[in-house]
């Protein structure tokens, strides 16, 4: 598990805070070694933009799919996708893994920030994608 660490000042003290990692609910982060758990509120998911563009061995539906940009699972980092693990009408819960993207040599199980089940998946195992690329859209 890939730990991101900062520094942070708020109110003239400087705190040390690690994310364990960002894609789990609730995320777990350590400030000045205590532990929290933290559930993002739901204005803080993640978003399709348009500028996830067409990378090679996709297609320009499944790199902008014109769909809701509600309850659409996007990929924080570039790379390939070497796993996938769900399918339309899975039923899911938040935290679970739904595929794992390689980025430089580095595998990163991506999970699910939604419980409901898998209406779409806009990639496929091999493909490139793009940093905000629209991944897997749920309902309910």
């Amino acid at each position: 598990m890939r730990t991101m660490k900062y520094k942070l000042t708020a109110n003239n003290k400087t705190y040390e805070v690690e994310i364990e990692n960002i894609n789990t609910r609730p995320v777990v982060v350590t400030v000045d070694g205590q532990r929290f758990e933290i559930m993002p509120e739901n204005g803080n998911q993640p978003q399709v933009k348009t500028e996830a563009l067409t990378k090679a061995g996709s297609t320009p539906a499944a790199a902008n799919p014109a769909t809701s940009e509600n309850n659409i699972l996007t990929a924080p980092l570039p790379g390939t996708v070497i796993e996938l693990f769900v399918k339309p009408g899975d039923v899911i819960e938040a935290g679970q893994v739904v595929l794992v993207i390689e980025a430089m040599k580095m595998k990163n199980s991506i999970r699910s920030i939604y419980s409901g089940t898998v209406d779409k998946v806009f990639v496929a195992q091999g493909q490139s994608v793009a940093h905000k690329q629209a991944l897997v859209e749920f309902t309910g």
